[in-house]
Parts: C-alpha cells; sequence; structure tokens
C-alpha cells in the first residue's frame, strides 16, 4: 500500500476527490459523484463546474428545470436521468433533512441514484468519517490481488471492511482508480509497468502487456 501511495501521489486525483479538496462540500461530494457514473473524469470535472455556476445548494438547485440541468451536464452518461435524479435528491433534502446531506450511510441509500459507493464517498470525502468506498477498480484490483476472494463490489467493501487497516479506508479508492486506470487495466493490464508485480498473482489475468 505505501508503494502504491508512492507511486499514484505523481498523478492527478480523481474528479470527484479534487472537488472535494477544493470545497470540502457533502452536497457537491454527493452530486458530482451522481455525474460521475458512467462517465470519464474530465468530463465529470468540467460538468460539475457548469452546473455549480447555476446553483451550489439544494435550494438554488430546485429553482432549475430538468432541461437547464440536463443542458449543463452534458455530456455525463445519461445526463437526462441524472437531471431528474439530481432534482428528486434535493427535494428529499430540502423535505427530509432541512437542506443537509446526511451523514449517515443508511440515510444516504435512502436518497434516489445513491448506492453503498456513492455513500460511502459523501461520508469520506465530504464528512471525513471512516468508509471504504468500493468501485469497479477497487472490486477488480483487490481480487487480482489476491486480497479478497469476491464477486460484487460490496461483498468486497465487507470483506476490506474486515482485514484492510483502518488507515486505509479512505485513499484505497483514490489510489485504485488512479491505478485502475493507467496501470492495472480491466483488459491486458501493464503488468511489465508495474511496481507492485512481484507481489501480485494476477488472479485472473490472461493476457497483460
Amino acid at each position: 500500500m505505501e508503494t502504491l501511495r508512492e507511486v499514484v501521489g505523481q498523478w492527478k486525483k480523481p474528479a470527484v476527490t479534487e472537488i472535494a479538496r477544493v470545497n470540502r462540500d457533502p452536497f457537491k461530494v454527493l452530486i458530482s459523484t451522481i455525474l460521475s457514473l458512467r462517465t470519464k473524469d474530465e468530463t465529470t470535472a468540467e460538468a460539475s463546474e457548469r452546473l455549480y455556476r447555476l446553483a451550489e445548494d439544494p435550494a438554488s438547485m430546485l429553482r432549475l428545470t430538468p432541461s437547464r440541468i440536463a443542458k449543463a451536464i452534458f455530456p455525463v452518461g445519461f445526463y437526462n436521468t441524472k437531471a431528474k435524479t439530481i432534482l428528486e435528491v434535493c427535494r428529499v433534502l430540502i423535505d427530509r433533512h432541512g437542506g443537509r446531506v446526511p451523514d449517515d450511510l443508511d440515510q444516504l441509500l435512502d436518497l434516489k441514484g445513491v448506492g453503498r459507493k456513492t455513500a460511502n464517498l459523501v461520508l469520506t470525502l465530504g464528512y471525513d468519517k471512516p468508509g471504504i468506498c468500493v468501485d469497479t477498480h477497487v472490486h477488480r484490483i483487490t481480487n487480482r490481488w489476491g486480497y479478497v476472494a469476491t464477486r460484487t463490489p460490496d461483498q468486497t467493501e465487507m470483506a476490506l471492511r474486515e482485514k484492510l487497516p483502518a488507515k486505509y479506508w479512505i485513499p484505497i479508492n483514490d489510489w485504485l482508480v488512479s491505478y485502475g486506470q493507467r496501470v492495472c487495466r480491466p483488459v491486458s493490464p501493464l503488468c511489465s509497468q508495474c511496481r507492485l508485480a512481484s507481489h501480485c498473482p494476477m488472479k485472473g489475468v490472461t493476457r497483460s502487456r
């Protein structure tokens, strides 16, 4: 993990992490994470910036129409659906939480479009609370290492909660997202360039470079 920290430290952080670093605003972490699903980091960052120029909190967001939001966030994946989701989330935040993003996992999971990955990212990046955000990169790579043997990201989260030292809970997502995008790719990972190769059994890897 310390080698991983050293390697990824030279790269740009994932878009939502950078947004959290600049703003430390749980609302922006939540909305940008929703935008990031099935969307490249650069697109997420640009769409978030355009949207927050129009609205920076649930109340001001609700003054926008779905089409105005969709236009601002285009071309993120499923931009029309996400525009409606954002408005529904904002409405619930106003009606049930006084306009505040909850810092409770179960309450976050009650929000439309929010799964465990998004909820954990809000807790860790928005509130600096313990959590393990498991996306496709964390799931793939920790299984490729043989550190866990799981079938789904949710199972991976629970397995990591059991064995991963607590000091790595928050940063593991940032590190493995960056590493998964550049080196430990889903298909034909760049094992010849990987500083972790000597420790990795490459489980499930059939072809590498």
